[in-house]
């Protein structure tokens, strides 16, 4: 009998001490669930609102003012416009088809918009200091990104200098040597200063490809294969150096293939962001065991 008890009590004992570790791991996961679904608390000064009454802030940020939006809700996925665009040029279907999950930080590029700009140089890692300075602001220390032309090689800078700022990225329409982009607007008259700028900045970009390869980040290169600004063979390539990288080709699609195709766009940014890609093998398929025989008879 005693035996007996103390058997049972130990038993009980130690089903107390597993209840409580399983509760504290549900708690567990209820709090990291909980935090990484809390929204980015907006900074700085409302200074407009955009067609559809968001709030449109600044905030002051590596020596500069810059102006930006947040919609939606979910996870938060910072989108990078390219060359002489600003947050309103967007494709609203993509944004509303990415805000339903995501909350879009949409800042406007240094000089553009409603982001000021200063003496400084423009270069690309002055670009991406840019981007740091207002995710700091906002608090947000991982984000997902999604650049664009310009923005692509923005994300290049980021994935490069700052990789431990960002969880997945997004790079469309991008290129390993900026002096092509120049080439293709090379007889274009630029009246905008700041845009002439961007052009010059661009000029002397050469993705650094002994260091592309370390990037361990998920990536993904999203390109028209009639894109005749950057070309699709920049993508191709940088997809080929980093290990695990996606490449999506959108057949016939140009340099403005987010606008030909915003759902297909907007869909396949989705999937991406959407995929769990570690895969944890724990055997082999049937056909590969050892001693299988897959041989009929």
């Amino acid at each position: 009998m005693l035996i007996r008890f103390a058997a049972n009590k130990r038993g009980g004992s130690m089903t107390r001490i597993a209840w409580r570790i399983s509760a504290f791991a549900v708690a567990l996961i209820l709090c990291v669930g909980s935090a990484m679904a809390q929204q980015v608390r907006p900074a700085g000064k409302i200074i407009a609102r955009d067609s559809q009454g968001h709030a449109i802030r600044q905030v002051h940020a590596n020596g500069i003012d810059i102006g930006y939006k947040l919609v939606g809700s979910g996870p938060p996925l910072v989108m990078i416009m390219g060359l002489g665009g600003t947050i309103e040029h967007w494709q609203p279907q993509i944004v509303a088809a990415l805000a339903k999950k995501y909350q879009l930080i949409m800042p406007d590029n240094r000089g553009m918009g409603h982001t000021s700009a200063n003496a400084t140089t423009f270069t690309y890692r002055l670009f991406a200091d840019d981007v740091i300075g207002l995710l700091d602001a906002l608090d947000v220390e991982k984000t997902h990104v999604l650049g664009y032309s310009m923005g692509s090689t923005m994300t290049q800078e980021l994935l490069l200098t700052y990789p431990q700022r960002f969880d997945k990225a997004i790079v469309h329409a991008t290129t390993t040597d900026g002096s092509n982009v120049a080439a293709a607007l090379k007889g274009k008259t630029i009246p905008d200063p700041i845009v002439a700028r961007q052009v010059e900045a661009t000029t002397h970009w050469k993705t650094p490809m002994d260091r592309i390869a370390a990037v361990t980040n998920p990536v993904m290169f999203v390109v028209g294969t009639a894109d005749t600004v950057v070309y699709p063979e920049s993508s191709k390539v940088l997809a080929a150096a980093i290990a695990g990288a996606w490449l999506v080709q959108f057949k016939n699609a140009t340099h403005e293939l987010m606008y030909e195709t915003p759902t297909g766009f907007a869909r396949i940014v989705l999937t991406f962001l959407g995929t769990d890609e570690t895969v944890k093998a724990t055997q082999p398929p049937p056909m590969l065991q050892k001693g299988g025989n897959s041989a009929r008879p």
